[in-house]
């Protein structure tokens, strides 16, 4: 999808520092999501003698007050430009945290970002990131390196702690690049129930639990089965059902398809599927990601990049073992493939355990033999602000 038509072009001068002239801000109720540091989170093991020993607290300290400065510095100016927001711990937030939220922020990194994404399925509310702790061109030329693998990339977050008294009040005042991004919606089926988990911003990673372990699974397509009821009782004139033919209708089961019709045949959620295109693997698992995630985990185990705008998504199955295959080229050139919007993926799981993890580790769903997952983009997609160049 392309961009929101929500970025406004505002000639707004500046009376305070951090505020800025205008009838009333965009936004009027916030609610910030902020992230728990590793300082903090290790300063409770260390209360409990249960801290790493080779722990490096002065790093440690010094990110933490970087995050904390942040977080002042946003208040701040949301304070100066008079806006209601409240504020909840990452690890602590929760639906009723979002009554009357009409924009969210969160401030950490991109794992603050895509977890905060995970409560806003319904995806009305939109999202912004600020990352917390950048790293600063001074820091680059200190350090002699581009880059600082402990630190958060940041690709989700619009906004850094260097430039966010500058882009804070052009988002609270109609500003910005605000965007939609798609997302993967997964269903999966045990024996007695159906769960659909929240929609996933990244990626998902279904495997074994253990990396050690073999992943057994049968992918294929579902396609969608038109069938027609049982024939209902109808009125007289046979212009409609009466209430008689009305719940005959709704309790009467499917007619019976033809098998030379169909092959395997599933349901979800009471609608029947044709599965399609079946495959075999033994494998390390299988990456399913979006637009927004090709560039994460995806593109570290061998994809195809796409762009953030797509509603496609994209499936890699990882360490797949070919090579006894009577059809190994042809089962090797399924491996990777793009699923348009519209079509689903299904997996029947057979290995006696396994998990499908969302959006990276913290998030996961226990996998048993036997259990069907669906896969598709067939959710709302998250509004979620980009980087922007302010002029």
């Amino acid at each position: 999808p392309s961009d929101i038509p929500h970025s406004l072009s505002l000639s707004l001068s500046l009376h305070h520092p951090l505020a800025m002239v205008s009838s009333g801000p965009f936004f009027r109720r916030l609610l910030v999501v902020i992230k728990q540091t590793a300082f903090e989170e290790y300063s409770q093991l260390k209360l409990r003698g249960q801290a790493p020993k080779a722990l490096r607290w002065q790093r440690l300290e010094s990110r933490y007050h970087s995050h904390k400065k942040c977080v002042e510095t946003l208040l701040d100016v949301l304070k100066a430009n008079n806006v209601e927001y409240s504020c909840v711990n990452r690890v602590e937030l929760d639906r009723q945290h979002l009554a009357d939220v009409d924009l969210m922020i969160a401030v950490g990194g991109d794992g603050t970002v895509l977890s905060a994404a995970h409560f806003l399925d319904h995806g009305t509310i939109p999202l912004l990131g600020i990352n917390s702790d950048p790293m600063s061109e001074e820091d680059k030329l200190i350090k002699n390196k581009k880059g600082d693998e402990r630190r958060s990339h940041g690709a989700l977050c619009a906004v850094t702690a260097l430039d966010i008294e500058r882009k804070i009040p052009e988002v609270l005042f109609g500003g910005g690049k605000l965007s939609t991004r798609a997302r993967i919606q997964c269903i999966v089926k045990s024996t007695f129930s159906e769960t659909r988990l929240v929609p996933a911003l990244n990626d998902l990673l279904i495997a074994n639990p253990s990396p050690a372990a073999v992943s057994r699974f049968r992918m294929g397509l579902l396609k969608k089965i038109d069938m027609e009821p049982k024939s209902p009782l109808r009125d007289g004139g046979g212009s409609g059902l009466t209430p008689a033919g009305r719940l005959a209708s709704s309790l009467s089961e499917p007619q019976i398809i033809p098998r030379n019709q169909y092959g395997t045949i599933t349901r979800f959620a009471g609608r029947p599927f044709d599965v399609t295109n079946s495959l075999n693997a033994w494998s390390s698992g299988m990456w399913v990601c979006t637009g927004t995630g090709a560039s994460a985990a995806m593109a570290a185990a061998g994809g195809m990049p796409m762009d953030t705008s797509t509603s496609d998504i994209q499936y890699l199955i990882r360490e797949h073992m070919i090579e006894n295959s009577p059809n190994r080229e042809d089962v090797k050139n399924l491996d990777n493939g793009i699923l348009p919007k519209g079509e689903r993926l299904h997996l029947r799981w057979n290995s006696q355990k396994g998990r499908v993890f969302i959006d990276g580790s913290h998030l996961t769903h226990n996998l048993e033999l036997g259990d069907e997952i669906k896969i598709d983009c067939n959710t709302p997609p998250l509004a979620l602000y980009s980087r922007w160049d302010s002029k």
